[in-house]
């Protein structure tokens, strides 16, 4: 287990706005930072950092937290892999106290196998670098590609030896499990031949190269690997087959490399293949990635929008390639992202054109010949389509096809205008294609039911219902959290007889700490927080309060489970919108805002105190209404009383009772 010390140092040099500007491309909004939703899909930014409170929140899912819960949420860290991340980022010593091992079992199976990756990397490595076989053959073919040694080292490549289990026989003779070596697929294990004898084990990347395929955080999630055999049979490229912890279509090589320079750069360089990373990289072309040999999906375009919403996507001279990627690019347009496309010389690839040109070159090749996508497919297909009317017109319904696809609307009307201007035709017969297949769009959506529904709750919005005392109790918790240590002088109201025998208030002055001075409020009255989670939090904070001089939120946050910390996050994020002075609105609070501590803290209890009075007196007049013609004389002296008492209570609240 990780010492409580490392726990305490991790926390200290952590910094939010570090550490989720890693995956999320933060820009700075007031106090705080803003960026789009890395766990939902948005396209107007929700979720907030606030470098002051480290924390964060996700307004479109609901999630929020400190670091820890980011990378917990994001990366599905365990807690101890989240400090052990951090531990890594900021270079500090891990102290462990020994494992039971009963808590060495606890280990989660996604755990287990990240560790079973983990090791792979470093076997693969180590037989590159530290074996004769591995020199001569692995070595050797990285080196032919141009890659450096640095370049080797950074991408972590390595080399499987030409043996039926080599790596299987290490990772079983370190401890590791079958199971797992199975479940990853390092491992291919076949049944026994005889009865009594164990299962046959092979290695999946026997003779390969091996390229690290890491998630944005780093983590090894798969493999890709190439054979050096020359013989037919043999598969070119072998990935690692769908698990708990690989799924190709939601990850892309290289971005745990190039999300840095994407989010400093503002554009994303999109290729094909391991090598074209690489090269590229190496080149000074930091800000690429690929789509791992697959076609490119709508999660790996939401990897990329995290970080940026500009993508150029190179293709190599290929014509039957360029024309197959064309369907990527419509999926990106879905997205919202703004498109680009390079082509390299017929007979050349990233690659190639990498390991040719120097990095000056290469950024002057792709600023030079970078087309927006319009005029690239247009070129493309009136190229194939040449003098045939047919095709010619079949080219212009694709285009159009394309530009439906841009949810943006003053984008669309651009690209028609631009595409009337390339291809020849009336803007007027475009937006007519076009509004053809959003009506057909729209009638295929129809035919769901649940597309239907969705759209219902898109153009009618329930009103919003606030519920007065949840937004009371929600304030009480703010102010503890923001203020609970403070001491400041108090107004508290008395309530006595004049010589009258009427009930009045009269004021007395005191001190004490704002904790305090809610908890005995509360307490003299009898009132307990209604909601589940602010009377948790409630309890939790008086008594952090009154034991901790030196309490802190971040302490709080840092021992609090993931739904506590959402919470407490929730509310330090949302501190504007509940401000007191926007409450009136909602028939909650005073006209005009406090002009100190002790008046938004005494103002707060008695909204709640006017809030419960004006409940009960509700719900005593329902009883009088569901017994008509009866006389109940005590309950008509109640409500008169609270009636009297709320007068009162308002009136200090300078409200104004109808």
């Amino acid at each position: 287990m990780i010492a409580r010390s490392t726990i305490d140092k991790v926390f200290d040099a952590a910094r939010v706005e570090e550490v989720i500007g890693d995956f999320v491309q933060l820009k700075k909004s007031g106090s705080n930072f803003k960026g789009l939703s890395p766990f939902t899909d948005e396209r107007t930014p929700s979720f907030m950092v606030s470098p002051v409170k480290q924390i964060w929140k996700d307004f479109s899912s609901g999630k929020g937290g400190n670091v820890v819960a980011f990378l917990m949420e994001h990366e599905h860290f365990t807690y101890p892999e989240a400090i052990r991340y951090l531990a890594r980022k900021y270079q500090i010593e891990i102290e462990e106290t020994q494992r039971t091992d009963e808590e060495k079992e606890q280990a989660s199976e996604r755990e287990s196998m990240l560790l079973v990756s983990e090791f792979a990397r470093d076997f693969f490595q180590e037989c590159l670098w530290e074996t004769e076989t591995g020199k001569a053959i692995g070595l050797s073919y990285f080196k032919e590609r141009g890659f450096s040694e640095d370049t080797i080292r950074e991408f972590g490549l390595g080399y499987n030896p030409d043996q039926w289990s080599a790596f299987t026989d290490a990772a079983l003779e370190k401890g590791y499990q079958l199971e797992f070596l199975e479940k990853t697929g390092l491992t291919i294990v076949k049944p026994a031949q005889d009865p009594g004898q164990d299962p046959r084990k092979f290695d999946r990347f026997k003779g390969r190269v091996l390229f690290p395929i890491q998630s944005m955080s780093g983590r090894v999630l798969g493999f890709g690997g190439r054979t050096l055999s020359s013989e037919k049979k043999v598969a070119k490229y072998l990935n690692s087959p769908e698990s708990e912890i690989y799924h190709k279509s939601k990850v892309l090589y290289g971005i745990y490399h190039a999300k840095k320079a994407i989010a400093r750069d503002d554009v994303c360089y999109l290729v094909e293949g391991y090598t074209d990373v690489i090269q590229l990289y190496q080149s000074g072309i930091e800000n690429v990635v690929a789509s791992s040999g697959t076609a490119l999906t709508p999660d790996q375009i939401r990897l990329i929008r995290r970080l940026t919403k500009n993508v150029v996507v190179l293709f190599d001279g290929d014509a039957a390639g360029l024309r197959a990627s064309l369907r990527g690019i419509d999926l990106i347009l879905e997205e919202g992202l703004n498109v680009r496309v390079c082509s390299f010389p017929e007979g050349e690839d990233p690659d190639s054109f990498a390991r040719a040109h120097s990095r000056d070159a290469i950024e002057a090749y792709l600023k030079e010949h970078a087309r927006d996508f319009i005029q690239f497919k247009t070129a493309l297909l009136t190229k194939e389509a040449a003098d045939d009317p047919i095709r010619r017109a079949e080219t212009i319904r694709d285009i159009v096809s394309s530009i439906s696809r841009i949810p943006d609307r003053i984008k669309q009307e651009v690209y028609v205008q631009e595409c009337a201007s390339l291809m020849g035709i009336s803007e007027q017969v475009l937006f007519n294609t076009l509004a053809q297949m959003s009506r057909k769009a729209q009638r295929d959506a129809s035919r769901k039911p649940e597309q239907r529904s969705m759209e219902v709750v898109r153009q009618e919005p329930a009103a919003e219902k606030v519920d007065p005392q949840y937004e009371l109790e929600r304030k009480i918790i703010e102010v503890l959290l923001l203020y609970g240590q403070e001491s400041e002088e108090f107004e508290d109201l008395i309530l006595k007889e004049n010589e009258q025998g009427e009930l009045v208030l009269e004021p007395e002055r005191s001190e004490a700490k704002v904790f305090e001075k809610i908890f005995l409020d509360l307490q003299e009255d009898e009132i307990e927080l209604s909601h589940d989670r602010f009377r948790s939090l409630y309890y939790k904070l008086i008594e952090k309060l009154n034991s901790e001089p030196e309490f802190s939120v971040q302490s709080l946050t840092g021992e609090a489970d993931a739904e506590l910390a959402g919470e407490l996050s929730t509310i330090l994020m949302e501190d504007e919108k509940y401000e007191l002075h926007h409450w009136e609105r909602k028939d909650i609070f005073p006209k005009q805002k406090q002009d100190s501590l002790g008046q938004l803290v005494s103002e707060t209890i008695l909204s709640l105190r006017c809030y419960l009075i004006q409940k009960r007196i509700d719900a005593l007049r329902g009883q009088t209404e569901s017994r008509p013609g009866e006389t109940n004389a005590e309950i008509l002296e109640e409500i008169i009383n609270y009636l009297h008492l709320n007068k009162l209570l308002n009136k200090k609240l300078n409200r104004v009772l109808s």
